[in-house]
């Protein structure tokens, strides 16, 4: 697969670096350069993404950082059965638990939300740093809401991390997944509190929390010179709400750990 041209190798991190030294100086730089492709392509265009990855597992499968970005890029395509298995290969290889919030994702994707219930009652969570215990929180309410289970959703959410007033790169995805939890719980009002402390803290855009703030308050934007656009507004309001009680999984999982940080991006 074609390298962007002005991706080098360069743009990894140290700690991989280290870990691709263990191999020929060439097959490194080509394993380097496929997995800066891996992270620069992973949200843009995952399909892309997985190419690279399974070039550079092709050629290095050895190595903990390509496991790891392979099973990323699995994950993005949704080959939950994949991803697991290749974050199964990075955790015995490293002997880290940073995976382990979403190897349990996996097993909801796979539609096994009670064995992602399970992981997050393990011994390993407790080995998670802060950002990592808050992931296993997001996965395992998304568990709960899999099986039917909307109220203990919203309790598995309560905790200090959501109260508290500090901004943490997770605060903004963690105030909305309580929002959609009550939402679901028919706790409208509270909801939209939520929602709105979600956007405050949404610096990045990684949540939609304004467009479910417009939904709540009957606020539409349509092009008026559109004589179809009520009719395909409302449609695609409804194919929203389908998507989130279809899928329920929270975004951007996986611990403290991503490709992107795995390329030094």
């Amino acid at each position: 697969m074609p390298i962007d041209e002005d991706v080098t190798g360069a743009e990894i991190d140290k700690e991989v670096r280290q870990e691709l030294m263990s191999l020929p100086k060439t097959l490194a730089e080509d394993v380097a350069k496929n997995l800066v492709m891996v992270a620069r392509l992973l949200d843009e265009d995952p399909q892309a993404a997985y190419g690279y990855a399974r070039v550079a597992l092709r050629l290095a499968s050895r190595v903990p950082s390509v496991r790891e970005a392979a099973g990323f890029a699995a994950y993005a395509v949704q080959k939950y059965a994949e991803a697991l298995a290749e974050f199964r290969a990075a955790r015995r290889m490293t002997g880290l638990q940073h995976l382990w919030p979403v190897m349990a994702d996996c097993e909801r994707g796979m539609g096994r939300p009670e064995k992602a219930l399970a992981m997050a009652g393990e011994a390993e969570v407790q080995k998670l740093d802060k950002a990592g215990q808050v992931e296993m929180r997001l996965v395992a309410a998304g568990a709960r809401r899999d099986m039917g289970q909307a109220e203990a959703a919203v309790v598995t959410l309560q905790s200090p991390e959501l109260a508290s007033s500090s901004q943490q790169p997770w605060t903004a995805r963690l105030r909305y997944a309580y929002a959609d939890a009550l939402l679901e719980v028919g706790r409208e009002d509270e909801a939209r509190e939520w929602f709105a402390k979600a956007l405050e803290a949404d610096q990045s855009g990684s949540t939609d929390a304004s467009d479910r703030l417009a939904e709540l308050d009957g606020v539409e934007f349509i092009d008026a010179l559109d004589p179809e656009a009520d009719e395909e507004s409302a449609q695609f309001a409804e194919d929203r709400r389908e998507d989130r009680r279809e899928d329920g999984r929270v975004e951007g999982r996986g611990g403290s750990a991503s490709p992107e940080k795995d390329a030094g991006e």
